[in-house]
């Protein structure tokens, strides 16, 4: 099967789930700088949610220039990507409602930890339909980058849970430095093109 359509669907779910966080976003109450102060969290959560929106974008976008095709066990892994990737907008507003309180920091963490889970799984799934020489099979290596991720994801989730979330917080925003230049792994194999 062609890739085209799975992108344009991709693309498509993690626009409309951009526009979502943006439309949760409250209108202050008053004209002065003071006023931002009760959004600020909540304003926090969407910046640092919309970074890893476009960073799962910005990836995924790389990671299928690698390949020419998809199989069904491609399409369902994407679905499985764009369903923790859905939930973002509830967590990102729980999360900065509640002024980054322990569980709403913990379940926005699971969520991007499973994010991550799904994007390894889709990550494999492509591999195995191209062959271990492939483009992408070479440029993910051992994915060194992609496990520390997991690992900073599930230490913040343990931090937001015992009552630490903004240092589980920190971290998670310590993923997306990691991974907010597109993954140069891939970008040199399309130029070996």
């Amino acid at each position: 099967m062609h890739k085209g359509r799975l992108e344009a669907f991709s693309d498509g779910v993690i626009a409309i789930l951009i526009t979502i966080m943006v439309l949760e976003l409250k209108t202050p109450q008053g004209t002065g700088w003071n006023a931002l102060q009760p959004i600020i969290p909540t304003l926090l959560s969407y910046v640092l949610s919309f970074i890893f929106l476009g960073i799962y974008w910005n990836n995924h976008h790389h990671m299928f220039q690698t390949c020419d095709r998809v199989n069904g066990k491609v399409l369902w892994a994407n679905l499985h990507l764009l369903f923790w990737l859905s939930l973002v907008p509830f967590v990102t507003n729980w999360t900065g409602e509640n002024h980054f309180a322990s569980l709403p920091t913990a379940m926005y963490g699971f969520v991007f930890i499973m994010a991550a889970l799904a994007y390894t799984i889709l990550q494999g799934c492509l591999i195995r339909l191209q062959g271990p020489g492939s483009r992408l099979a070479i440029a993910v290596g051992k994915d060194v980058k992609g496990r520390a991720s997991l690992a900073l994801y599930a230490i913040g989730i343990l931090l937001a849970w015992y009552s630490h979330p903004w240092l589980g917080a920190g971290l998670y925003g310590l993923v997306a430095m990691l991974w907010l230049v597109p993954d140069p792994r891939i970008e040199t194999r399309l130029k070996d093109k």
